[in-house]
């Protein structure tokens, strides 16, 4: 019996289709991992099977009714409010004036997600403890939304999508911006739903080496077609990606830098109740390259909220950047002149749908559009960065019509598109496949190589994705 299947399909947009009409089915019992290189059409196919990007009726069928109820798909690039909500911005994660009591809490927002899924019963309400417990989640009920590190936003997703107990789960990568021990906490959890017998999942995974080990079938994409569709467990080549990693110095005019790019002294940060910083001392200085790690909600995005300029607490502390201790009159923009940045929070928050290089034409500007017009000596520099990032061929593509990774590699393109003098890296691989992953880390050796004056930090919880040029690092814990 098949639970989804899809016949000759193809999407009704012509701009949503793949190579060749798609033959699809997810048979009763089975759990599938879709893999394959960034743009390659995974997402897609996730999209016609969850109607997103519908095909003709007789195209598709499912064994169950209400496919709303009974079909989920969890993407992790939600912003912080709903899916439909824009009231959310990044800097009002750190804006305390901006949160008041209609500012949800994770509490709230998750007993709003149960209650919406169904009758409250003791057994629906013990599946909920159970899952509260699992995650860890009770610690972070009184928390606001806006608040949440990476790794919690994720669990929080998990958690609120489960309560329905969906006859199909769709995650498209459930293990990234986690720590190692809440990704054994995420295995732990697809494990048991795996093991109960209307539970059936799809993960879309950019990493062959996180297929979990109760998935039966690996279908692998490439170029927009299926390329490979197998039971496991076999193994799987390593797409060959030959890259010549030959980088370009921009023709920009920048200052000499102050030896001490960041100096932070006995800084504290605290929301309420909460200790998030507590008398932190760290000093960067020029050339250094740092990795920063800590378990998810250990302060690393608030401690980068301080560096980027985003934190308004940075004025009650001792913390100088570039040079200058903040509040001694420079602005904002003084200092993210001097910063490339690309997070899992900007990425998620960037919902400009405008041309690729006109998204890495505005890291020359430092802001979230672009607009002012490039100069011809700029463009030729965005493209340079752009093939150097293998995307150059995405120019003159929008930016929500590209996969996640490939909006990654925009993003890292507009990071390292102005020289800057601090370049914060902030989980850069999300979503990337190893091709890509290796090209980065690659990208970014040979940078730090070829401009020993530039300062890096670089956040990931895996330590075989630092690139080789990590000299220091700073492990943050909860406090």
């Amino acid at each position: 019996m098949k639970t989804i299947e899809l016949k000759n399909a193809t999407a009704r947009k012509p701009e949503w289709r793949l190579a060749e009409p798609v033959d699809f089915h997810l048979d009763k019992g089975e759990h599938v991992a879709i893999v394959g290189r960034n743009g390659g059409g995974k997402s897609m196919l996730v999209d016609m099977i969850t109607g997103k990007h519908p095909v003709y009726p007789d195209q598709i069928s499912y064994s169950f009714t209400e496919p709303y109820n009974n079909l989920k798909h969890i993407t992790f690039r939600d912003t912080y409010g709903g899916d439909n909500d824009r009231t959310y911005f990044l800097q009002q994660r750190w804006n305390q004036m901006e949160i008041d009591e209609e500012t949800p809490t994770v509490g709230s927002k998750l007993e709003e997600a149960f209650l919406l899924a169904g009758a409250d019963t003791p057994e629906r309400r013990a599946f909920q403890k159970h899952l509260y417990d699992l995650f860890h989640l009770n610690e972070l009920l009184d928390k606001y939304i806006i608040l949440l590190s990476s790794g919690e936003l994720r669990k929080y997703k998990l958690a609120s999508n489960l309560f329905t107990k969906p006859q199909v789960l769709i995650i498209e990568n459930p293990f990234i911006g986690l720590d190692a021990e809440t990704r054994d906490q995420v295995k732990q959890l697809l494990t048991m739903l795996a093991a109960e017998q209307d539970m059936q999942m799809i993960l879309v995974l950019s990493k062959m080496d996180e297929i979990p080990e109760f998935v039966t079938r690996v279908i692998k994409m490439s170029d927009l077609r299926f390329v490979q569709d197998i039971q496991v467990k076999t193994s799987f080549p390593i797409d060959h990606c030959p890259h010549a990693i030959l980088l370009k110095k921009p023709n920009l005019t920048i200052p000499p830098m102050p030896q001490e790019i960041i100096k932070f002294n006995n800084v504290t940060i605290r929301y309420g109740e909460r200790t998030i910083l507590k008398d932190l001392n760290w000093v960067v200085l020029k050339g250094e390259h740092w990795s920063l790690s800590g378990q998810n909600g250990a302060g690393k995005s608030t401690l980068l909220s301080l560096v980027c300029a985003d934190n308004p607490q940075a004025y009650a502390n001792d913390i100088s950047l570039f040079g200058h201790k903040r509040g001694s009159g420079e602005s904002i923009w003084d200092i993210k002149k001097h910063i490339g940045y690309v997070s899992p929070e900007m990425h998620r928050s960037y919902k400009q749908n405008i041309p690729a290089i006109q998204i890495v034409a505005s890291g020359l500007k430092d802001t979230v559009g672009l607009y002012a017009r490039p100069t011809k000596q700029e463009k030729d520099l965005c493209i340079e960065w752009m093939n150097l990032f293998g995307i150059k061929h995405l120019a003159d593509r929008k930016f929500l019509e590209m996969s996640s990774g490939e909006q990654r590699l925009v993003l890292l393109a507009r990071a390292f598109v102005k020289s800057p003098d601090l370049l914060i890296l902030d989980e850069p691989l999300h979503g990337l496949d190893l091709c890509n992953r290796n090209l980065v880390k690659t990208i970014v050796d040979r940078y730090m190589f070829e401009n020993p004056d530039r300062t890096l930090i670089y956040v990931t919880h895996y330590e075989n994705e630092l690139p080789k040029c990590i000299d220091n690092s700073l492990y943050l814990t909860k406090h």
